[in-house]
This record gives structure tokens, C-alpha cells and sequence, in this order.
């Protein structure tokens, strides 16, 4: 009895810990790895935030911006200087379907903005 529910402890524990992480696939579908560019914001794919969009990735996935309904304004995804680590920034792009990928192999928080916009578009990716 005593070791049945020492057993159904644990596993009820590894249930909630698995449930709990906010870690999504990159599906391409709204999940973690993708996010809005837009006028004069970033929407974060997997939590639906905006300015700052916020995603937290898995080592190794490829993250991509898309430009939507950004008209001819235009946007790009710089990394910060600070904190560090850094990542390699987009060129200014302008018009809808525009995309940027980075892929971000190394965890840690990566900071970004606009260079057109800066404060006003600005976004953090969490690479675990």
C-alpha cells in the first residue's frame, strides 16, 4: 500500500512538471518560434503578447518573423547590445511576407528591438 502510493505521488509529480513547461513546438502554427511583425509591434506566436512579445524556444529552434500588415513602414529585428547574448539582426525590411529566421542554438535570454522603432517594438526569446 505504502510503495502504491509513493508510486502514484511521483508519477502525479512528472505529470504536473511535464504540464507546466511553456515550451511550445515549433509548429509554425501560432507555437513558440513564431512571431508578428507589425505596425510598429511584435506578437509573440506562442503567448499571444505584444511589445514586448515574449517566446521561450528550445535550443535549436529556428525562430522566424514575419511582417503583416506593416504597409510600407518600415521594420527590423536588431538584437540588443545588452545584456548579452546576441544574435545576428535582420536588415530593414518593408511589405507583408517579409521573413527573418534565426536559429538560436545557444540558451540564454536574447533581447531585440526595431531598429526603426526601437522602444516602441521590442521583444525577448528564451532559449532553454
Amino acid at each position: 500500500m505504502r510503495s502504491t502510493l509513493h508510486l502514484l505521488l511521483m508519477l502525479t509529480a512528472a505529470t504536473a512538471a511535464a504540464c507546466s513547461s511553456d515550451t511550445a513546438p515549433n509548429d509554425g502554427n501560432g507555437a513558440a518560434g513564431t512571431v508578428t511583425v507589425g505596425n510598429i509591434f511584435f506578437k509573440s506566436g506562442h503567448n499571444s503578447t505584444q511589445n514586448p512579445a515574449v517566446d521561450t524556444v528550445a535550443a535549436g529552434t529556428t525562430v522566424t518573423w514575419t511582417w503583416t500588415s506593416t504597409g510600407s513602414t518600415p521594420h527590423s529585428v536588431r538584437s540588443e547590445a545588452a545584456p548579452a547574448p546576441h544574435f545576428t539582426s535582420s536588415t530593414e525590411m518593408t511589405g507583408n511576407g517579409q521573413t527573418y529566421t534565426f536559429t538560436f542554438d545557444a540558451p540564454g535570454t536574447y533581447h531585440y528591438d526595431c531598429a526603426v522603432h526601437g522602444s516602441a517594438m521590442t521583444g525577448t526569446i528564451v532559449v532553454q
